[in-house]
């Protein structure tokens, strides 16, 4: 076979060594640019390359002089964001927008661009998506593809990702009428553009996870294809708040599939991340969505029971399309190995009513009086076969994620009196917000499952308390 290959009559390549932010190549000489990027503060790939590069220079250093003239692999020019170097997120945005700039220079006008992304943090991703706005790309598209071999030796029992976003882009034709957006015409094509994306996904076999991501290309088209966008005020919209509008958009167009009229705006990002987490539990989109399959790790926290398991680069890519940042969620998600863990709401009764660690108990405790609210919530009659023991706290969550979670518990554990003054002498209940979340809970919840039944129960309170 080789040798009928070296006979074919072929065109040979070229290949040159030159810096990203100054290309060989004169204006729309390619038709095609296709790059995977530096992934942000993932890898220290110049500090890595030493290893390589001091035995590459004592078998190649004679042969290619001009690559092996200095003692280590050059650092100064590193485009990764690395504080201890002094490179913080601005000068990975600067150096990278330069590099895109220049991928826009050299492609025509006609030609088409994929960019690789595979960064693990939100920051990461929005600040490549800033860099290649900026340059003067279009993005039109994203694809989820499975560039990774599983069994690699990187990915045995850990964190690693499975899977990179393919984003297709085209240069930004220049002319008046692309120069500013409107931001009223912009916040009313991004809805009928997702609503029109997913069901065709869906049709095509692209659920869960897969599917945000897949939206996110179209939805991006629609802001980058302005050279800026601006509101009636003359205010420019930043690309970090039309991302808001974008991952509220998905979250609503994902949710509808499943809950009448969902509605997310407003909520944060730990509550857009357990419903669409919980969405994509049901699409079952990674081949697992188990819910106790982490119950025997024994890393995994102890609460008698696990909570709703995905593949961990599935549970990335969730966090990321609805701009939550997986790290900064440990105390709704449990990562161990390749595999991401959405609590259960009874494993979160330590964190949200004040005690460190939550401890298992069974059976019935007799109650303490306090004067607290939440110290009350020393469990009587629990009605889950594990339900941890409490600390007085002295205000409720943070979040409405953790108030509907705290409402949940107090049903769960028979407080009635509590629940009551919770949601309405302290105000709770008043929120909006609250019952819509709380109703898509209920939609999402699996059939059977405690925090189906614990949710239905606070739901059904709300009419008995005039609410």
């Amino acid at each position: 076979m080789l040798t009928h290959i070296t006979q074919a009559n072929l065109y040979s390549g070229n290949s040159w060594q030159s810096d990203a932010k100054k290309h060989p190549l004169p204006n729309n000489a390619a038709q095609c640019f296709f790059t995977d990027p530096p992934y942000y503060d993932a890898v220290p790939y110049a500090d890595l390359s030493d290893f390589f590069y001091v035995w590459f220079k004592r078998t190649l250093g004679t042969s290619i002089p001009a690559l092996f003239s200095d003692a280590l692999a050059p650092k100064d020019d590193e485009c990764i964001v690395d504080e201890v170097k002094g490179k913080d997120n601005e000068y990975f945005e600067q150096m990278m927008g330069n590099a895109m700039a220049e991928g826009c220079r050299i492609l025509s006008p006609e030609g088409i661009g994929c960019i690789v992304f595979a960064h693990k943090s939100t920051s990461g991703w929005e600040a490549q998506l800033q860099a290649m706005v900026d340059a003067g790309w279009t993005i039109t598209a994203s694809w989820p593809i499975d560039t990774e071999r599983p069994g690699r030796l990187r990915a045995m029992n850990s964190a690693a990702l499975a899977s990179s976003i393919h984003l297709v882009v085209r240069p930004r034709s220049v002319n008046a009428h692309n120069a500013v957006g409107d931001w009223r015409d912009v916040l009313e094509e991004l809805p009928k553009r997702i609503n029109t994306w997913l069901p065709r996904l869906a049709e095509e076999g692209v659920v869960g996870a897969d599917a945000i991501f897949a939206c996110l290309g179209p939805a991006l088209e629609i802001y980058s294809r302005y050279e800026r966008v601006e509101k009636a005020s003359g205010e420019v919209v930043s690309l970090r708040e039309y991302l808001e509008q974008v991952w509220t958009a998905v979250s609503r167009a994902a949710l509808s599939s499943i809950v009448t009229n969902a509605n997310l705006s407003g909520f944060e990002p730990d509550a857009r991340l357990t419903a669409l987490w919980l969405w994509t539990v049901a699409a079952g989109s990674d081949g697992t969505g188990d819910k106790d399959s982490e119950a025997e790790d024994e890393a995994a926290p102890k609460a008698g029971f696990g909570g709703f398991t995905l593949e961990y680069d599935t549970a990335r890519k969730i966090s990321q399309g609805t701009g939550a940042s997986l790290e900064r969620m440990d105390n709704i998600v449990h990562v161990k190995g390749d595999k991401a863990t959405l609590l259960p709401v009874a494993q979160r009764t330590g964190y949200l009513f004040g005690k460190d660690e939550a401890t298992p108990q069974t059976g019935r405790r007799k109650p303490t009086p306090q004067a607290d609210l939440f110290a009350e919530l020393m469990v009587r009659e629990p009605e889950a076969e594990y339900l941890p023991q409490q600390q007085p706290v002295s205000k409720p969550g943070e979040t409405l994620l953790d108030r509907i979670h705290q409402s949940m518990i107090l049903f769960a554990t028979g407080r009635g009196e509590a629940l009551r003054r919770f949601l309405i002498e302290d105000g709770i209940g008043l929120e909006s917000g609250l019952w819509e979340l709380a109703q898509a809970f209920s939609a999402l919840y699996p059939a059977g499952s405690d925090e189906k039944r614990w949710v239905d129960g606070v739901l059904a309170r709300k009419k008995g308390l005039g609410l």
